[in-house]
């Protein structure tokens, strides 16, 4: 999808605003990762198209590239009510019950979407792989989930997705000097305040490194502290970096604890992946960094 494509959608929607052009317009927003304008758009065609199943789908991928499942779930759930068969809306429904360990409704819905007329390998895949999960998620499992549901593991937006249960709970990773090497950090209001978070962090490793070696406690591994809106926990990165996870006050330690753990894992999974086998040195992001 380029530039042409999206000012011909862009201008075909201004001409005719009831027309089905915000399907691919929306869509190809958000795989630019202009995640506001394509759930503006979505919400919009929703307006004129309650009941049209691909635009309640569309929704639904804005709703997980934000991190908000259950918002997702619901909109994949009323596609269903819309168009039974509607195959991306089961795949959409078996990724979000597979994120959130529910893996006998996850292959429930991958066996109907299975059903389709075309034959899907993704789909296959992930039944194979969700039959062979147990309580534990794999990280095998978590990329086969994605691929089946049509979303990139390796987008640096979305690298802490599948780690995180809920839309109030976030995770970036900084280097040392705070820019954003991964993941968003969403206010209540939707905006990515990410780079504003990592610049006033800048240097919090370093400062912790200094307090531990002053007090004599050995490495620091993880900071925990409460905000008025906010848990918020941090450990150290791979090249000096920082993880940080965000959740709602109302989250247990326990759940953070693991949450951060999970995080962890994606976050050196993806740096590997990236070719930083001993972590970035500062300022090297990749290409397409947040």
């Amino acid at each position: 999808m380029t530039a042409d494509d999206i000012r011909r959608w862009s201008d075909a929607l201004a001409r005719d605003p009831a027309s089905l052009a915000f399907l691919p317009l929306g869509e190809a927003l958000r795989r630019q990762g202009q995640i506001e304008v394509a759930e503006r758009v979505a919400l919009r065609g929703l307006e004129r198209h309650p009941h049209h199943a691909d635009a309640h789908d569309l929704l639904a991928r804005v709703y997980v590239d934000r991190g908000a499942l259950d918002r997702a779930f619901d909109e994949w759930d009323m596609a269903l009510r819309i168009a039974p068969d509607h195959t991306g809306s089961l795949k959409g429904l078996a990724f979000v019950c597979f994120q959130q360990g529910r893996f006998e409704d996850a292959e429930a819905y991958l066996r109907r979407a299975a059903l389709g007329d075309a034959p899907d390998a993704g789909i296959s895949a992930a039944l194979d792989t969700v039959r062979r999960s147990s309580a534990t998620l794999t990280q095998a499992g978590v990329a086969a989930a994605e691929a089946a549901a049509g979303y990139d593991p390796a987008d640096p937006q979305l690298v802490f997705m599948p780690a995180l249960e809920g839309e109030d709970q976030t995770a970036l990773l900084l280097d040392a000097t705070g820019l954003v090497l991964a993941g968003a950090y969403f206010t209540a209001d939707g905006r990515d305040v990410g780079p504003e978070v990592g610049a006033q962090l800048s240097g919090v490793s370093d400062e912790a490194d200094r307090a531990a070696r002053h007090l004599g406690i050995g490495a620091w591994t993880s900071i925990v502290f409460e905000t008025e809106v906010a848990v918020v926990a941090m450990t150290p990165a791979a090249g000096d970096g920082l993880l940080v996870l965000a959740a709602s006050r109302a989250t247990p330690l326990g759940l953070l604890r693991r949450l951060l753990d999970r995080c962890a894992a994606r976050a050196d999974a993806w740096l590997r992946a990236q070719g930083w086998t001993d972590g970035p040195a500062a300022g090297d992001a990749p290409e397409g960094a947040a």
